[in-house]
């Protein structure tokens, strides 16, 4: 069973919510505070990703299974939508220290860090998706 919530980024005040959703499932599906803190960051970026660059977009936070020979694993699955400008350059969006905005530039190669699995799909003109797993260990 997958339990979801989907936060509308459109306000800080979007931003504030996604970190509050994503850190309250974290610690439902039993994730201690340190891997807590990651997801919470890593949906803090995301988020206010979409608000500075696409203006509106969404957070979607869910649980995932996965299952193989040695039994199940869960996790929380983020994944961070917009129909924005979309990205020119993956390439070079993920070298530590680029920034566009002024900020530190830990951005998204900070994202990929503190979560196990990263993936970006992005179409200039069309839009971003970046999906981000954290596996309960």
């Amino acid at each position: 069973m997958s339990v979801q919530s989907s936060v509308e980024v459109h306000t800080e005040w979007g931003i504030v919510s996604a970190r509050q959703a994503g850190r309250n499932l974290a610690k439902e599906i039993g994730f201690g505070s340190v891997d807590q803190a990651r997801v919470t960051t890593a949906i803090s970026e995301l988020a206010r990703n979409i608000y500075l660059y696409a203006e509106k977009g969404e957070i979607i936070i869910e649980t995932i299974e996965q299952y193989h020979s040695s039994g199940a694993k869960k996790g929380i699955k983020i994944t961070a939508k917009d129909r924005g400008p979309g990205i020119k350059n993956i390439r070079e969006v993920m070298e530590d220290g680029f920034t566009t905005s002024g900020g530190l530039g830990a951005g998204l190669p900070g994202v990929k860090r503190l979560m196990d699995d990263f993936d970006i799909d992005s179409v200039v003109g069309e839009g971003t998706v970046i999906t981000a797993v954290k596996w309960l260990r």
